[in-house]
């Protein structure tokens, strides 16, 4: 009965949210919602998931911290090495035939991914001539992104990464230390534009060459992993890629048909062409 209760409480909230503020997380994955509030009431000091509910309607400075909550933020630069790995061995020889580049990371938190990538495309010669889109609902993620600024401490995995990755310089070069933070360096976003952007509910926004949109869909439910398929599909120019965490996949997508395996370990996906 408590649990009926919950998902009453649940729904409601998420109604809340989308109504008052326009975030609109109901097509998510009930167990991962369901686990993020319970984080969420507890550090609130919420007694129920309806007493949060009143707070989301009466106190709008609730809004930035529930947003930490129910939005994913765990990210690191050269994530899962193999992958940029692949980008930089298979996906890149590609896209240096193009004379430009769009580039979207979905879902990029504080700008961890897109960094990475950055940083790949400099020492493979494409930075020119590439346009970086970094897009997520939440705004501090965005702000912090934007800062390019991390903990000092979570450098020697980021190096370890970028090393792994297949890194043709030292990671040091890329950031200034100072105060117990590392600064990345400016001209890394000189061809960045991060901008608020929701999978749940905007649309394509600009045709693409490659999208990386990591461990974001396996918080989505079934329904709302198609629309976002369906978005990247839409983006993506002929023979355009996707990159996908290690956990997703397109196997029961309904878009899968427009997408061809690339590199099958890493969750790559390249646009099957029109013929």
């Amino acid at each position: 009965m408590i649990n009926k209760i919950e998902d009453i409480e649940i729904r409601l909230l998420l109604d809340a949210i989308f109504e008052k503020y326009h975030y609109d997380f109901r097509g998510y994955s009930t167990a991962s919602v369901k686990r993020r509030l319970h984080q969420a009431v507890e550090r609130l000091g919420c007694r129920t998931f309806s007493v949060l509910q009143d707070r989301v309607f009466h106190d709008p400075s609730i809004l930035p911290e529930l947003l930490s909550f129910l939005t994913v933020q765990v990210s690191e630069l050269f994530r899962d090495p193999a992958y940029f790995r692949a980008i930089r061995e298979l996906v890149v020889p590609h896209l240096k035939t193009y004379p430009s580049l769009k580039v979207w990371v979905a879902g990029c938190a504080a700008g961890e991914e897109l960094y990475s990538l950055a940083i790949l495309f400099r020492e493979e010669g494409l930075e020119d001539r590439t346009l970086f889109y970094g897009t997520d609902i939440n705004p501090a993620a965005l702000r912090k992104a934007e800062a390019g600024v991390y903990e000092l401490e979570r450098i020697p995995l980021f190096t370890e990464n970028h090393r792994r990755s297949g890194g043709k310089t030292s990671l040091s070069d890329y950031y200034t230390a100072a105060y117990g933070a590392a600064v990345f360096d400016k001209t890394l976003r000189r061809r960045a534009v991060f901008s608020d952007h929701s999978l749940v509910s905007d649309a394509v926004f600009a045709e693409v060459h490659l999208v990386s949109c990591r461990n974001v869909l396996i918080y989505f439910d079934r329904d709302l992993q198609d629309r976002a398929i369906g978005l990247f599909k839409d983006s993506l120019t002929r023979k355009g890629f996707l990159g996908l965490g290690a956990k997703e996949s397109l196997r029961f997508c309904k878009h899968a048909d427009a997408f061809a395996e690339f590199a099958r370990e890493e969750r790559i996906y390249q646009m099957r062409g029109v013929s």
